[in-house]
C-alpha cells in the first residue's frame, strides 16, 4: 500500500516550488499539483541579500550591490546589500526530484485533500495552497502596478525608489516612483511603479512615465497584483488548506515584498511537518499576526497621503536606523521591530504630516 504523502503543494510557482524543494530536502513525501509545472517564470525578483536563506545557491544571483540608492527627492545611499535573481536559474535550482508531480488543475482543496479536474482525489497529511494571488479576484483591493523595460546599460547601482517626478509630467497627481536595477550581462531594468493604489495607476500610464524618464517605449515587464487578499490571512476554516506565498499573506502589504518571506517560510513549513507540528501555527505565531496587522495599517496610511506627503513620508522612513528599515520591510514575525520602525518614522515627520498619519491610522 502506497504511503500517504506528508505534503501536497498546489501550485508550482516560486512559493510552491520553494516549499516542495525544501520539503523534499527535509525527507518528506511530497506531491505537487499544477496544470503547467514546467512553465517558464518571467518576473524579476529582487531582495535584500541578508534575506537569502543559508541553503540558497549563490549562482542564482544575476547581479548584486552592497548598497541601495533612494531619492526622496534628495539622493540617499543606504547600507543594504541587494540582489536581483536570475529567474530561469532560480527555477532550475529549486529541484523537486523525489516529489510526485501531477499535471492537472485543482478544483477544490481541504486541509488534507486535493480534488483534481477529473474528480480524482489526492490525499495528504497536509495540503498547502501556493497558487498565488489572483488579481481578477481582488480588483477592489489596493494593488501595486508597474511597467518596466530592459535596456542595455553597464550601470551596477540598485535604485529602489526614485520619487523625483518624471520630466514633463510634473502635473501628474497619482504618485509613482522609478525602480532601476542591474540584471547582469550589461542589462538593466527600468521600471515605473505605483506602490499602492485603490485603484492604482494603470500600466499604460506608468509606461509613459517610464519613457519620460529615459526608459524604452517597450514594456518588457507589466505588474499588477493585490497587496492584500484578506484582512487576516491567518484565519482559516477548520478544514481549509494552509496558504503560502502572496495569496497567503506572506507579503509586506505596505511594500509588496514577498520573495524573501516565501523562501524563508518554506523551511518553517517543512520543519513543522517533519516534527509533527501544525505548520499553520508555525507560520502565523502571534508576533507574525501583529506584524502583518501593523503593516496593513501602514498601507492604509500610504493610500491616504497625497504625492508630496508620500515623498515626505518616505524621506522620513529612509532617515531612520537602517536596521529598523529592514525589520519593517522584510521580517515576517518581528512585531517589535515593526513598532519601533513606525514610531521612529513618526518622530521624524513634520507636525502637519504627523496629524495626517495619526488620523489615517484611526479610520
Amino acid at each position: 500500500m502506497t504511503a500517504l504523502p506528508d505534503l501536497a503543494v498546489v501550485g508550482a510557482g516560486p512559493a510552491g516550488r520553494a516549499l516542495a524543494h525544501r520539503a523534499v530536502a527535509a525527507g518528506l513525501r511530497v506531491v505537487i499539483v499544477d496544470p503547467a509545472p514546467d512553465r517558464v517564470w518571467s518576473a524579476t525578483y529582487g531582495l535584500y541579500t541578508a534575506d537569502l536563506p543559508g541553503w540558497f545557491d549563490p549562482a542564482v544571483i544575476a547581479a548584486s550591490a552592497p548598497s541601495v540608492t533612494v531619492f526622496t527627492p534628495d539622493e540617499r545611499v543606504l547600507p543594504h546589500g541587494y540582489a536581483v535573481l536570475d529567474t530561469p536559474a532560480l527555477q532550475r535550482s529549486l529541484t523537486v526530484d523525489g516529489a510526485r508531480v501531477v499535471v492537472d488543475s485543482a478544483v477544490a482543496l481541504t486541509a488534507t485533500t486535493v480534488t483534481r479536474s477529473d474528480g480524482a482525489l489526492i490525499r495528504a497529511r497536509h495540503v498547502v495552497d501556493a497558487r498565488g494571488a489572483r488579481t481578477a479576484e481582488h480588483r477592489d483591493r489596493p494593488r501595486q502596478t508597474a511597467a518596466g523595460a530592459v535596456i542595455d546599460s553597464p550601470d551596477p547601482t540598485m535604485v529602489l525608489m526614485d520619487w523625483r517626478r518624471a520630466p514633463d509630467r510634473s502635473a501628474e497627481r497619482a504618485p509613482s516612483f522609478s525602480y532601476r536595477v542591474a540584471l547582469g550581462d550589461g542589462r538593466r531594468l527600468v521600471e515605473e511603479t505605483c506602490l499602492a493604489g485603490a485603484p492604482p495607476v494603470d500600466v499604460d500610464e506608468l509606461a509613459a512615465r517610464n519613457l519620460a524618464r529615459g526608459g524604452s517605449a517597450d514594456v518588457d515587464e507589466a505588474v499588477d497584483f493585490p497587496l492584500l487578499t484578506g484582512a487576516a490571512p491567518w484565519r482559516r476554516g477548520h478544514d481549509e488548506a494552509l496558504r503560502v506565498g502572496a495569496a497567503g499573506g506572506l507579503m509586506n502589504p505596505a511594500t509588496g515584498y514577498s520573495v524573501g518571506q516565501s523562501l524563508t517560510v518554506a523551511d518553517t513549513v517543512a520543519a513543522a511537518i517533519a516534527a509533527g507540528r501544525d505548520p499553520h501555527a508555525a507560520v502565523w505565531p502571534r508576533s507574525a499576526r501583529t506584524a502583518f496587522g501593523l503593516r496593513a495599517t501602514g498601507l492604509g496610511v500610504l493610500l491616504r497621503l497625497d504625492p508630496d506627503d508620500l515623498v515626505c513620508f518616505f524621506d522620513a522612513f529612509f532617515r531612520i536606523d537602517p536596521t529598523l528599515q529592514r525589520r519593517y520591510l522584510t521580517a515576517h514575525a518581528d512585531a517589535h521591530g515593526v513598532v519601533r520602525a513606525m514610531g521612529s518614522v513618526f518622530a521624524r515627520l513634520p507636525m502637519r504630516l504627523r496629524a495626517t498619519v495619526a488620523a489615517a491610522t484611526v479610520y
